[in-house]
């Protein structure tokens, strides 16, 4: 036996792999620990933040609902009170309130269907319940749903005028987060209810994020979801409340939505907490995302031409100027490199440009989403360069 091969024979046993998900869990550990450390970050989100913080969020509660009144029991009280307020806000004659975004459009959908004959809902495949709630839809909700399209784009009235087969509602994500935080323009969503009007379908906004539209559309809330027949939105996405949705359109259809939600198991006992971080988030977020979404479109080009200074010039920012205050970033590099040079830019600098996972976007690039929130409007156009720069700088090291 030669010695290379004794040598070989004797070696010791390497370390088992460590688990993908115990990786990405430790991963996670440590991308929070960063963002809470660091002292500058372009958003921070609610849901990172400690018990004590989040409770924070119900200071000054006396102001948004009488405290004196009886707690909520199965969705009277400060949750009508919510439902008011978000049926207001949106121009519509009712809403119902519900724990998650997932039942109040299975419900929603299922209603519509009784209505129409149809269970058939025409969405894209980029969209939340096709890519994130297992299925729901088909194997909960007794729906069937068909894609108009899997492009990273919104639907067009061209794909939803000549789809091969009936549909009784067409749904429709505003913004499409996985293909960017995408909206169409005012005139291509126009076209595009009106073609599913020609088809005799009902249209439904999943509008989780819908509060940060605005700007991109130059219309007020009530106009936007006016052109749907029923429209979701979320309390905790843009708003930072501590979960729930809610359900609005006529008010005969949210009556027979809230006879699904106790079907479903939502006829929560009680949900102050919740409701009260929501109200909080209408009346303090709310007027703020405008902002956001502006300053968002400067963070976005500043970032566009760092990269490009650093010698990355097809990087991508998507899309160029964001439709709303959340956009993706596309790089060159493997996934891991891009987020340990993330992660070691917050450790070691205490600012934290990139806080979101890498993904894969295809061999040898790596995608991640960014936000602008509050803490984001201090960053300047120089400030936002040089963190690319310092960023860029440990990527290639």
């Amino acid at each position: 036996m030669s010695d290379t091969a004794e040598r070989h024979d004797q070696a010791e046993p390497t370390e088992p792999e460590e688990p993908q998900e115990r990786r990405h869990e430790r991963l996670r550990e440590r991308r929070v620990a960063a963002l809470r450390g660091a002292r500058r970050a372009l958003a921070r989100p609610g849901f990172v933040t400690t018990l004590r913080e989040r409770l924070a969020l119900l200071d000054g509660a006396d102001e948004l609902y009488d405290l004196d009144e009886p707690s909520d029991m199965y969705g009277n009280g400060v949750v009508a009170a919510l439902e008011d307020r978000t049926a207001a806000l949106l121009g519509t004659e009712a809403a119902a309130f519900f724990p998650t975004g997932t039942m109040a459009q299975q419900v929603a959908l299922r209603c519509w269907a009784g209505r129409t004959g149809n269970p058939v809902v025409a969405l894209h495949g980029l969209g939340h319940p096709e890519v994130h709630e297992r299925d729901a839809f088909s194997r909960v909700g007794g729906l069937r749903p068909v894609r108009l399209t899997d492009a990273p784009r919104q639907p067009t009235a061209d794909e939803v005028r000549g789809f091969e087969e009936p549909f009784g509602a067409l749904m429709l994500e505003l913004p499409l987060r996985e293909a960017g935080y995408l909206l169409p323009t005012w005139e291509e969503l126009t076209e595009v209810v009106e073609a599913a009007r020609e088809r005799d379908a009902v249209v439904h906004f999943d509008g989780a994020r819908l509060w940060e539209c605005t700007v991109h559309f130059g219309r007020p809330l009530a106009e936007i979801a006016g052109l749907a027949d029923s429209v979701y939105v979320s309390f905790y996405k843009s708003l930072k409340g501590y979960g729930g949705a809610a359900l609005a359109g006529p008010r005969a259809l949210v009556e027979e939505a809230k006879a699904w939600r106790h079907r479903y198991g939502g006829q929560v006992f009680q949900q102050f907490p919740t409701v009260l971080s929501a109200l909080a988030g209408l009346e303090r977020e709310l007027p703020r995302l405008p902002a956001y979404v502006t300053h968002a479109r400067v963070v976005a080009a500043a970032l566009r031409e760092g990269l490009a200074a650093a010698g990355l010039p097809w990087a991508r920012v998507h899309p160029e100027v964001p439709h709303t205050h959340e956009f993706q970033v596309w790089l060159p590099c493997d996934v891991e490199i891009a987020g340990e040079a993330a992660l070691r830019q917050a450790e070691e600098t205490g600012t934290m440009l990139f806080s979101r996972p890498w993904d894969a976007g295809g061999p040898g690039i790596a995608l991640t989403e960014v936000s602008v929130g509050e803490s984001g409007l201090e960053w300047t156009a120089d400030d936002v360069r040089a963190a690319v720069a310092d960023f860029a700088a440990r990527l290639t090291a």
